[in-house]
């Protein structure tokens, strides 16, 4: 009986153990897109890949290869490529009231921007900073695309958990990974059409 008791003590001991080792940690941090504090639990996806997998589908289109065409209500960007076919995206949109469509040109593109928030944004939430360097804690992520003279971009985002999602103040986001390889794909000039 006294074995019994020991290995039932013990056993207590390693779940009490483990517990404490394998909670999930919270923390706060500033969302730009929503304009507040939000938890991020330290046991998401850390890997920066999509919950929506990037893949090659067929899109029968008039638009020329190397054409971005961004679904707001699919949640989906396309880029046309060769023969009836388009890489498809899952991205992250802009929430009520932030919502447009459009056709303009990539203008410009960057590695680990930095961001320069726009001045209603800073009258929205003071506290943000008039500038934050590019890098991994950047809203911009690992590369952005500039759309015309528009305030908005196709950039990175670290928060995979928000493709698929309308959470942004207009710009449209793909996780790191999924931007870095359409940043690749795309050049400077290429048509960029936003629709609903």
């Amino acid at each position: 009986m006294s074995i019994i008791r020991i290995a039932l003590a013990i056993s207590m001991a390693v779940l009490l153990s483990l517990s404490t080792v394998l909670t999930s940690s919270a923390a706060l941090w500033y969302n730009p897109d929503t304009n507040q504090f939000e938890e991020r639990s330290a046991s998401g996806n850390r890997s920066g890949g999509s919950p929506i997998r990037k893949q090659i589908v067929d899109y029968s289109t008039n638009y020329k290869p190397g054409t971005i065409v961004i679904e707001t209500s699919e949640r989906r960007l396309y880029l046309v490529l060769e023969d009836g076919k388009a890489m498809k995206y899952g991205i992250g949109v802009g929430r009520d009231g932030f919502r447009w469509s459009g056709t303009h040109r990539i203008t410009r593109k960057a590695e680990w921007p930095g961001w320069t928030p726009p001045p209603a944004m800073r009258k929205r939430v003071p506290d943000l900073p008039a500038y934050m360097p590019g890098g991994p804690d950047n809203p911009l992520g690992a590369r952005a695309l500039y759309i015309g003279s528009t305030l908005y971009r196709v950039h990175g985002t670290s928060e995979p958990w928000s493709i698929g999602q309308a959470v942004s103040s207009g710009c449209i986001r793909l996780t790191n990974d999924d931007v870095t390889d359409l940043y690749e794909r795309v050049k400077v000039g290429a048509l960029i059409v936003v629709r609903h």
